[in-house]
């Protein structure tokens, strides 16, 4: 049975997708949890009318995603963190405490998934984080851990 989905689907596939599955796993757990919808012409239809709008509506998000980028471009984060004597600090700064000082500092929201940190950051000093708006719109933040 061929479906269009809805949302990705780890494995099966991404969204506005047309996948073929069998007609028990797509009536019972995929049409009935509106990951996906059958595709027959009707469907079809609405399909491409949501491709062209939502093509509108990337080149107006990925102008926007350049805008902030442009505003983190050689900025520098201060998130603090309690350490020990030694500079080690207790537990590891996250992807959720760069959003928030994101946020805070620079007045930018950033959704934390998009945040990316290459390595553990669980020392005082300076770390790099990307962050990944778009698979068009990728930046790297710098910020410095140090003690509160």
């Amino acid at each position: 049975m061929e479906v269009i989905l809805l949302k990705d689907i780890g494995t099966l596939g991404e969204r506005h997708e047309i996948v073929n599955v069998k007609p028990g796993y797509a009536r019972n757990y995929l049409i009935p949890g509106k990951m996906a919808l059958t595709a027959n012409p009707t469907n079809l239809a609405k399909l491409e009318k949501l491709r062209e709008d939502e093509a509108a509506n990337e080149a107006g998000r990925i102008a926007e995603y350049k805008e902030i980028v442009e505003k983190l471009e050689g900025q520098t984060l201060k998130i603090g963190a309690k350490a020990g004597t030694t500079g080690k600090i207790f537990g590891s700064v996250t992807s959720v405490q760069i959003m928030q000082a994101l946020k805070e500092q620079m007045g930018v929201e950033v959704v934390r998934k998009k945040i990316e940190l290459a390595e553990e950051v669980k020392t005082i000093g300076s770390y790099e984080a990307s962050i990944n708006f778009h698979p068009e719109v990728q930046t790297t933040i710098k910020f410095e851990v140090v003690e509160e």
